[in-house]
């Protein structure tokens, strides 16, 4: 049979599909697999320790565990300061193999007991707790309460030379033996243990202790402080096991939050963060702005930006009364408010710093407060509640007041009278003529001269805590650059008693400083951080980090990181718990919060995160 002749189409198509194969074959031959692109530079096993590329590392495993595990008992190992690879291979028994091993050992404990008491031997207390501990197991299991496994723990730690490996494996297994577990180096099995922990579920170590439910359930290992709530703003990711910090400090004992942090570090943008997504949950915001940094924020989301100078038309009256609501304290609201003042004029007339009076002797004092009292009558306001709806008097009655007074009256009042008629006069000697009813108020006071400074923020914060105390509902108040206030003890006095009473009406206090050194030097800013169940701490001077590692009673290694952490990360506490925390935030939110100059550059996509958030790196 003669064979078909190929025409000249069949041939073109043999030879295009040869070219294929031929091209197919050329591109595979230069392109890396999956493998090539994860496979390290050089791998090389000893005995004790295992080089992988320039690094070394070295297997351990844990064979032997106490007579009681419980819950967290591995979080120190997880948590750890360290690189380490952790794996956990649990087995599932046989209930019938297990009841048939544990009657075989019940007998023979049982045996061994009455043996020694034959022998009229001193009681073993352990050989009576293991016989009751085999004898509760099998009534479990024969119930059906509890189910058998064996279980196997391997560690494989990396570290850059192998005196570091040394110490490295030290630590860890001092950690362990903290928990009464006992761990051995896989002495010439260490292929064997880098491939019992890297993720190729392959047990080839084989070192296994036999665990009931209970125990097997205490190793659950996502145990580290992850700071994760159903409900609450997202701070950040958990450095430590890539968490999300997901927190409502409103639910802790107190809602305060101190930030501590040298200039540049982030603490500005970190609290504006928190600031734009607790609005979004719902809570008011006020905020005290020495620097002008959240006139940007305030604008975008159409909050009052109030300006406080010389030059403005903005009055606030430090003699306003809170509308108080609770009866109670209704009837103390002009004696409490007599009390601040009191604060107040002893800042404007002299004020205190380091202990030490500079302002006003007793007899002065003593006059000053007669000369509130008596302006507070003239005005129609008594201790009456029902007198408080009075238009309340000015420091420009104040004055007069202590014009026509005998004793240091007049000596006052020519103190007191830059304040009214002088150089500062106006801002805070007149009658109130802000409206907060707003989601969002900033006072800004950067434009104040260095000695209105302390006394705006003392006034600001007075008028604040009066609107507080009319109205219950959650808020958040923001206290940048603090330490001015640490400087006197009378606004940092106030401050405290602030920070002390916030939680009774639902306010939480965040109190902001870079000058950890004036702020911690002071009384009132230790017993302030004591009455914070949060705090945030960001990179740190040298000098810095001794004083707030002697407060918050650091680690070393928490020391060292503190002083060398970028920008954007931190330690996180809350309540008992803390964390290395990276702060996070999504390009919008960088737009509405930067107030860099770089910020002025294109932020194209390729500068994001695969998950949706900005490079931390170019948030700050």
């Amino acid at each position: 049979m003669r064979k078909k002749k190929k025409d000249a189409v069949d041939i073109a198509a043999q030879q295009r599909a040869q070219e294929q194969a031929e091209v197919e074959q050329a591109f595979l031959t230069g392109i890396n697999t999956l493998r090539d692109l994860i496979a390290p530079s050089s791998l090389e096993f000893h005995s004790s320790y295992f080089r992988l590329g320039t690094k070394y590392g070295q297997t351990i495993y844990v064979y032997g565990y106490p007579r009681q595990l419980y819950t967290g008992w591995a979080s120190p190992i997880l948590n750890a300061d360290e690189v380490l690879d952790v794996s956990m291979f649990i087995y599932p028994v046989e209930t019938e193999i297990v009841m048939k091993n544990l009657r075989r050992k019940v007998t023979q404990l049982e045996a061994d007991l009455s043996i020694n008491n034959e022998k009229g031997k001193t009681r073993d207390p352990a050989l009576e707790a293991a016989l009751n501990d085999a004898e509760e197991l099998r009534d479990q299991l024969q119930l059906g309460a509890e189910k058998f496994f064996r279980f196997g723990l391997y560690l494989t730690i990396y570290a850059d030379s192998l005196d570091e490996l040394n110490f490295v494996r030290s630590k860890i297994e001092t950690m362990l033996g903290q928990q009464m577990l006992f761990s051995k180096v896989a002495s010439s099995q260490q292929e064997q243990g880098l491939k019992a922990t890297i993720p190729q579920l392959s047990d080839q170590l084989q070192i296994r202790r036999n665990m009931n439910t209970g125990a097997i359930s205490t190793s659950f290992p996502f145990t580290s402080a992850d700071l994760t709530q159903e409900n609450g703003v997202l701070y950040g990711v958990n450095m430590h096991n890539n968490g999300l910090v997901i927190f409502d400090r409103f639910t802790l004992e107190n809602a305060n939050m101190v930030v501590f942090a040298k200039s540049g570090a982030g603490k500005s943008f970190t609290v504006k963060l928190e600031a734009l997504r607790t609005m979004m949950m719902g809570a008011e915001v006020l905020i005290i702005d020495p620097e002008n940094e959240y006139q940007k924020l305030s604008d975008a989301v159409g909050g009052s930006y109030i300006r406080l100078s010389l030059n403005s038309d903005v009055r606030i009256n430090p003699f306003d009364l809170p509308h108080v609501i609770d009866a109670e304290e209704a009837d103390n609201a002009l004696r409490a408010n007599i009390v601040t003042l009191h604060g107040l004029f002893r800042l404007m007339l002299g004020g205190t710093s380091a202990g030490q009076s500079i302002g006003l002797s007793p007899s002065e004092e003593a006059d000053l407060d007669q000369a509130i009292i008596d302006t507070y009558a003239r005005a129609g306001i008594t201790s009456d509640p029902l007198t408080h709806n009075s238009t309340p008097p000015t420091t420009h009655n104040l004055y007069d007041t202590l014009v026509h007074m005998d004793g240091s009256g007049p000596s006052l009042a020519q103190r007191l009278r830059k304040y009214t008629t002088g150089t500062f006069a106006g801002i805070f000697s007149q009658q109130s003529n802000i409206d907060i009813n707003n989601s969002m108020v900033v006072f800004n006071i950067r434009d104040l001269e260095d000695e209105l400074r302390p006394v705006a923020m003392y006034i600001v914060l007075s008028h604040i805590w009066n609107i507080v105390r009319s109205e219950q509902k959650k808020r958040m108040l923001i206290v940048d650059e603090a330490w001015q206030l640490m400087k006197y003890d009378d606004s940092a006095n106030f401050l405290f008693s602030l920070a002390k009473r916030a939680r009774k009406y639902y306010l939480g206090l965040t109190t902001i400083s870079q000058d950890v050194e004036d702020f911690m030097g002071s009384k009132m800013g230790r017993a302030i951080v004591s009455n914070s169940s949060m705090q945030l701490l960001l990179k740190q001077s040298s000098s810095a980090v001794d004083v707030l590692s002697d407060v918050f009673k650091l680690t070393e290694e928490e020391r060292k990181r503190l002083a060398n952490f970028p920008v954007g990360q931190g330690l996180f506490f809350a309540g008992q718990n803390h964390v290395h925390i990276q702060i996070i935030a999504s390009d919008t939110e960088h737009q509405l919060i930067s107030t860099s100059p770089n910020n002025s550059k294109n932020r194209q996509g390729d500068n994001l995160m695969t998950n949706g958030y900005a490079d931390p790196n170019e948030l700050f």
